[in-house]
């Protein structure tokens, strides 16, 4: 999904409104009646897969365009295997690959990579279904306007047969497996606690968890090129102290002085907000984005570095086991990790070996 998209001009920043919001998506309705791609959404989108699949099982993943709204008519390449092409919904159901322990999905040149684990026997599925049958997780904070994850046993890998309400109101399943479904919360959703009830296959669950709309305040001072200017966030419904990425999705207009994505600490509190620092480089259009960081999975960093690793330049692969080991042994030295992959992804060119980098990197 996209950020709100703005304008630079030579005078100064136009103030339509002192508020700047992530976009809002549209009504789910509207999902569901588009009937063919536009451009823009056929041609730069962003794949969305379960964050763990089941090897020869069911699954479902899901395609956004530029304009954060699902996108129809996208085709989409599973690891290299077969082809899949999404339905009026932006959707696409598919079988996992077998013998795979990851799975890397490619669309209109952007990729995604999810883990895949093997099929377990019938009775010792059966039986840890049964043990946890009551439990699904859920991070503590989501994000109001991104899809999130939700985990837990019995899920089914088709999305239509999995039914997720957040108080009471319906919200879309856009990708799931027979682990894991990402939901993305309905229109009338809005920032504080939240129930979530999940249906599927007859079997019932509840969890909590507390709705968080990020949004940014207008530039102060007003931007104008080659002037420094300072970017407000504030972080609705929690009054906890959040970690946020915040993206620059045109680098070639705005500049942020610590990287194109940053990662803050919000304030907490009634104000809870967090500031960065920019510079606008041109006149031109401009958006950014920001998301709440996810809670840290070691074991996933592990697994995706793990398969990256015999991609990687001979000289490079002792490096990415390393910090596979690394994971595996001291997860608590995530952040110095997360750095190293950080550095590394900056000199890597689009492929397979970076998309894999990303997926590890983010895990953390």
């Amino acid at each position: 999904m996209r950020g709100e998209r703005r304008s630079i001009h030579a005078r100064a920043f136009r103030r339509a409104s002192m508020l700047i919001c992530v976009v809002m998506l549209l009504p789910l309705l509207v999902f569901w009646a588009q009937d063919a791609p536009s451009v823009a959404t056929a041609w730069n989108v962003t794949l969305v897969l379960p964050r763990k699949l089941v090897a020869g099982q069911p699954a479902t993943l899901a395609a956004f365009g530029v304009d954060g709204k699902l996108a129809p008519g996208v085709s989409v390449d599973l690891g290299g295997v077969q082809r899949v092409q999404t339905d009026k919904t932006g959707r696409a159901y598919f079988i996992t690959p077998p013998a795979r322990n990851i799975l890397i999905v490619k669309a209109a040149g952007n990729s995604a990579a999810a883990l895949v684990d093997p099929t377990p026997p019938a009775n010792e599925a059966q039986t840890a279904a049964a043990a946890v049958r009551s439990a699904i997780s859920v991070a503590p904070f989501v994000s109001i306007r991104d899809a999130f994850t939700i985990c837990g046993p019995g899920l089914r890998g088709d999305a239509d047969v999995n039914y997720v309400k957040i108080n009471g109101e319906p919200s879309l399943v856009v990708a799931a497996s027979p682990f894991c479904v990402s939901v993305l919360p309905g229109e009338k959703s809005s920032p504080g606690p939240a129930k979530i009830s999940v249906e599927s296959a007859g079997t019932a669950w509840t969890a909590a968890t507390t709705l968080v709309s990020l949004e940014f305040e207008a530039p102060n001072p007003p931007l104008v090129p080659e002037k420094k200017s300072s970017l407000v966030v504030r972080a609705r419904g929690s009054e906890q102290r959040l970690r946020i990425i915040v993206s620059n999705e045109t680098p070639g207009v705005l500049r942020f002085l610590r990287g194109d994505a940053e990662e803050l600490v919000t304030s907490g509190g009634a104000a809870n907000f967090a500031s960065l620092k920019i510079e606008a480089l041109r006149s031109g259009d401009y958006s950014f984005h920001a998301r709440l960081v996810p809670a840290p999975d070691a074991e996933s960093a592990r697994r995706f570095l793990e398969a990256a690793a015999p991609l990687a330049e001979k000289d490079l692969q002792p490096q990415i086991r390393n910090l596979a080991k690394r994971l595996a042994h001291s997860p608590r030295d995530r952040e110095r990790v997360q750095a190293e992959l950080s550095q590394i992804i900056s000199q890597t060119i689009a492929g397979d070996f970076r998309t894999l980098l990303e997926a590890g990197r983010n895990s953390l």
